[in-house]
């Protein structure tokens, strides 16, 4: 058996030390060269899918991030509507995007409605949540005419008449399953009655065609303001400025009625966190910029920013509330 010397141990030894030395100045690099690289994001035009016609609610709200959003993202972020089948054409081309933090998508509540009743088999859960950033509080709508002063007489009413009360909504979507919220928070039953859009239900309401509906800010504040229609409560965290007197569900003990349309960016799944966060801080600019929440508050809704963390967990439970109910809706 060969009994090593010493000089041939110590160049052995020598060479793992170089070897070993070498890797590490590597791995060095290569770190400074990926941090680099990731804090060069984005070098580029990020895309914002808004899966929903020019003109409309998201439409209007999501070009005010793309008009502010420049300035604290180092780069433009423009629009590229791709409207069809509620909303869900525009995401399920989102899903197939690259995850490379270079095409976003806009996303609010009715998605997950599609989801749980068949329209689409992907859900919030597909994507990764960036931030949310305007809501469209709901309000609980009456004609001027009804019986109803208060939220507590409407409840009342619909509890010694069940099934009676003509409940406007767009059916399988958001409004149908606030009106399924407001059901199941006081065991009450309402007759549906399914309008294309919010417009065309709060029409009827004034007209005399149904009893109650969901409304909001930019459908049905003037009517309200000309006493046709009737806010009851709103759906929101605090009263709104422009209804100062009209309670929030949750003052009235309703603390689960959050009844907002809450819109809010996502990302292909797998998008590197380090390039959600960018992108969350950019919209978290905005969110403080007063400009941007005076054109938000103009367009009737209100600045809510939530970051990854706080969407994905508010995302999560709105999705239980949705499966949950989804049911009711096909009845």
């Amino acid at each position: 058996m060969l009994t090593p010397n010493k000089s041939n141990v110590t160049s052995r030894n020598s060479f793992r030390w170089a070897a070993t030395t070498l890797a590490g100045v590597s791995l060095a690099v290569g770190g400074i060269a990926a941090t680099a690289q990731a804090d060069d994001y984005p070098n580029s035009a990020v895309e914002f899918i808004v899966p929903w016609g020019p003109g409309g609610g998201s439409d209007v709200l999501m070009r005010l991030v793309s008009n502010h959003i420049e300035p604290h993202l180092g780069q433009p972020m423009p629009v590229i509507n791709m409207p069809g089948v509620s909303g869900t054409t525009g995401l399920t081309d989102l899903a197939d995007r690259d995850n490379d933090g270079y095409t976003v998508g806009q996303v609010h509540d009715g998605f997950m409605v599609s989801h749980h009743t068949g329209l689409t088999e992907y859900n919030w859960d597909d994507y990764e949540p960036i931030a949310a950033i305007t809501a469209s509080p709901q309000y609980l709508t009456v004609s001027a005419d009804s019986p109803w002063e208060t939220f507590e007489d409407f409840v009342e009413y619909a509890q010694d008449n069940p099934g009676e009360i003509r409940f406007g909504v767009t059916l399988g979507g958001v409004p149908h399953i606030h009106g399924a919220m407001i059901e199941e928070a006081e065991d009450l039953s309402f007759r549906y009655v399914g309008f294309e859009g919010t417009g065309e239900r709060i029409r009827s309401l004034v007209g005399g065609h149904i009893d109650a509906a969901m409304g909001d800010i930019a459908s049905s504040l003037q009517f309200v303001e000309n006493e046709d229609l009737r806010f009851l409560a709103v759906g929101h965290t605090e009263r709104m400025a422009q209804t100062p007197d009209v309670p929030t569900f949750a003052e009235l003990g309703y603390e689960n009625l959050n009844l907002s349309i809450l819109r809010g960016l996502i990302a292909p799944l797998g998008t590197p966190q380090d390039r959600i966060e960018v992108l969350a801080a950019a919209v978290e600019a905005i969110a403080a910029d007063e400009a941007f929440v005076t054109r938000v508050n103009n367009a009737g809704a209100e600045v809510q920013f939530m970051g990854p963390n706080e969407y994905r967990e508010h995302l999560e439970a709105l999705d239980a509330t949705i499966e949950r109910l989804a049911g009711n809706l096909q009845q």
